[in-house]
Protein backbone atom coordinates (compact mmCIF):
# COMPACT_ATOMS: atom_id res chain seq x y z
CA UNK A 1 0.00 0.00 0.00
CA UNK A 2 1.31 3.66 -0.72
CA UNK A 3 1.10 6.58 0.91
CA UNK A 4 -1.28 7.84 -0.89
CA UNK A 5 -3.53 5.65 -0.48
CA UNK A 6 -2.77 5.18 3.51
CA UNK A 7 -3.66 9.00 3.66
CA UNK A 8 -6.75 8.34 1.68
CA UNK A 9 -8.19 5.51 3.70
CA UNK A 10 -7.39 7.53 7.01
CA UNK A 11 -8.40 10.05 6.08
CA UNK A 12 -11.70 8.85 4.96
CA UNK A 13 -11.77 6.49 7.92
CA UNK A 14 -11.50 9.84 10.18
CA UNK A 15 -13.97 11.88 8.84
CA UNK A 16 -16.59 8.93 9.09
CA UNK A 17 -15.71 8.82 12.69
CA UNK A 18 -15.52 12.53 13.31
CA UNK A 19 -19.17 12.53 11.85
CA UNK A 20 -20.62 9.33 14.06
CA UNK A 21 -18.97 11.40 17.30
CA UNK A 22 -20.40 14.73 16.64
CA UNK A 23 -23.80 13.52 15.36
CA UNK A 24 -24.92 10.02 17.19
CA UNK A 25 -22.00 9.44 20.06
CA UNK A 26 -21.70 13.12 21.94
CA UNK A 27 -25.26 13.86 21.73
CA UNK A 28 -26.83 10.47 22.97
CA UNK A 29 -23.60 8.90 25.61
CA UNK A 30 -22.63 11.99 27.08
CA UNK A 31 -24.54 13.56 29.92
CA UNK A 32 -23.91 17.28 30.92
CA UNK A 33 -25.74 19.04 34.18
CA UNK A 34 -27.45 22.11 33.52
CA UNK A 35 -25.90 24.15 35.81
CA UNK A 36 -22.33 24.31 34.37
CA UNK A 37 -21.58 27.91 34.04
CA UNK A 38 -17.99 27.57 32.03
CA UNK A 39 -18.16 26.38 28.78
CA UNK A 40 -14.72 24.68 29.18
CA UNK A 41 -15.96 22.72 32.45
CA UNK A 42 -18.68 21.45 30.43
CA UNK A 43 -18.90 17.40 29.95
CA UNK A 44 -20.17 18.29 25.92
CA UNK A 45 -17.67 21.28 25.10
CA UNK A 46 -14.57 18.71 24.46
CA UNK A 47 -15.94 15.87 23.05
CA UNK A 48 -17.32 18.45 20.21
CA UNK A 49 -13.78 19.37 19.79
CA UNK A 50 -12.40 16.22 19.59
CA UNK A 51 -15.03 15.49 17.07
CA UNK A 52 -14.62 18.50 15.50
CA UNK A 53 -10.70 18.76 15.22
CA UNK A 54 -10.91 14.80 14.41
CA UNK A 55 -12.89 15.60 10.88
CA UNK A 56 -9.88 18.50 10.26
CA UNK A 57 -7.83 16.42 10.46
CA UNK A 58 -9.46 13.51 8.80
CA UNK A 59 -10.11 15.92 6.00
CA UNK A 60 -6.46 17.06 5.10
CA UNK A 61 -5.24 13.66 5.43
CA UNK A 62 -8.16 12.60 2.85
CA UNK A 63 -6.46 15.93 0.58
CA UNK A 64 -3.25 15.36 0.36
CA UNK A 65 -3.86 11.41 0.05
CA UNK A 66 -6.09 12.44 -2.91
CA UNK A 67 -3.73 15.23 -4.72
CA UNK A 68 -0.50 13.75 -3.85
CA UNK A 69 1.96 11.25 -5.78
CA UNK A 70 1.38 8.10 -5.61
CA UNK A 71 5.14 7.52 -4.18
CA UNK A 72 6.59 4.06 -2.63
CA UNK A 73 5.15 1.46 -0.10
CA UNK A 74 4.65 2.61 3.16
CA UNK A 75 6.50 -0.56 4.72
CA UNK A 76 9.31 -2.81 3.50
CA UNK A 77 8.87 -6.44 3.63
CA UNK A 78 9.76 -7.94 6.99
CA UNK A 79 12.94 -10.08 7.13
CA UNK A 80 12.13 -11.94 10.72
CA UNK A 81 8.67 -12.45 11.21
CA UNK A 82 9.36 -13.72 14.40
CA UNK A 83 9.86 -10.21 15.22
CA UNK A 84 6.09 -8.83 14.90
CA UNK A 85 5.54 -11.86 17.81
CA UNK A 86 8.28 -10.49 20.12
CA UNK A 87 6.85 -7.07 20.00
CA UNK A 88 3.81 -8.61 20.71
CA UNK A 89 4.75 -10.48 24.09
CA UNK A 90 6.92 -6.83 24.97
CA UNK A 91 3.72 -4.94 24.05
CA UNK A 92 1.76 -7.39 26.98
CA UNK A 93 4.93 -7.00 29.45
CA UNK A 94 4.51 -3.39 29.11
CA UNK A 95 0.80 -3.57 30.04
CA UNK A 96 1.48 -5.67 33.06
CA UNK A 97 3.97 -3.42 34.29
CA UNK A 98 2.29 -0.34 33.63
CA UNK A 99 -1.18 -1.90 35.50
CA UNK A 100 1.33 -2.92 38.26
CA UNK A 101 3.46 0.53 38.27
CA UNK A 102 0.06 2.80 38.31
CA UNK A 103 -0.48 2.67 41.67
CA UNK A 104 3.01 2.87 42.93
CA UNK A 105 3.94 5.91 40.33
CA UNK A 106 0.89 7.37 39.95
CA UNK A 107 -1.07 8.11 36.64
CA UNK A 108 1.14 10.59 35.47
CA UNK A 109 4.44 9.19 36.08
CA UNK A 110 3.24 5.73 35.25
CA UNK A 111 2.12 7.45 31.56
CA UNK A 112 5.20 9.27 30.86
CA UNK A 113 7.52 6.15 31.32
CA UNK A 114 4.74 3.72 29.12
CA UNK A 115 4.43 6.06 26.53
CA UNK A 116 8.29 6.14 26.48
CA UNK A 117 8.45 2.68 26.32
CA UNK A 118 6.18 2.20 23.68
CA UNK A 119 7.49 4.39 21.29
CA UNK A 120 10.84 2.75 21.14
CA UNK A 121 9.25 -0.86 21.12
CA UNK A 122 7.25 -0.08 17.96
CA UNK A 123 10.97 1.55 17.28
CA UNK A 124 9.94 5.29 16.28
CA UNK A 125 11.86 7.07 13.24
CA UNK A 126 11.71 10.45 15.69
CA UNK A 127 13.01 9.20 19.11
CA UNK A 128 13.41 13.16 20.11
CA UNK A 129 9.79 14.26 19.21
CA UNK A 130 8.64 10.55 21.37
CA UNK A 131 10.64 11.94 24.60
CA UNK A 132 9.62 15.49 24.31
CA UNK A 133 5.90 14.02 24.15
CA UNK A 134 6.34 11.43 26.35
CA UNK A 135 7.14 13.84 29.01
CA UNK A 136 4.65 16.80 27.80
CA UNK A 137 1.77 15.31 27.18
CA UNK A 138 0.87 13.60 30.64
CA UNK A 139 2.37 16.68 32.36
CA UNK A 140 0.05 19.67 30.44
CA UNK A 141 -3.09 16.95 30.63
CA UNK A 142 -2.14 16.33 34.54
CA UNK A 143 -2.13 20.28 34.91
CA UNK A 144 -5.65 20.90 33.12
CA UNK A 145 -7.62 18.47 34.81
CA UNK A 146 -5.64 19.20 38.31
CA UNK A 147 -5.35 22.76 38.18
CA UNK A 148 -8.15 24.35 35.89
CA UNK A 149 -10.87 21.74 36.03
CA UNK A 150 -10.47 20.65 39.72
CA UNK A 151 -10.35 16.99 38.82
CA UNK A 152 -8.20 14.41 40.89
CA UNK A 153 -5.19 12.47 39.11
CA UNK A 154 -4.75 9.53 41.16
CA UNK A 155 -1.24 10.09 42.51
CA UNK A 156 1.43 7.33 43.41
CA UNK A 157 2.81 6.66 46.69
CA UNK A 158 6.42 7.30 45.77
CA UNK A 159 6.03 10.62 43.61
CA UNK A 160 3.98 13.23 44.26
CA UNK A 161 2.96 16.38 41.98
CA UNK A 162 1.86 19.52 43.41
Amino acid sequence: MSHRAMQLRLGIGAILAAIFLVTYATPNWVSTPSNVRNIVLSPLFWPYILGGLTGLIGLGLALSGWRGDPGEPVNDPIPDPGAGAARLVGFAALMAVTFWAMPHLGMVWTSMLAFLALAFLVKTRHPAAAVICAVAVPLILYAFFAHVASVAIPQGELVRLP
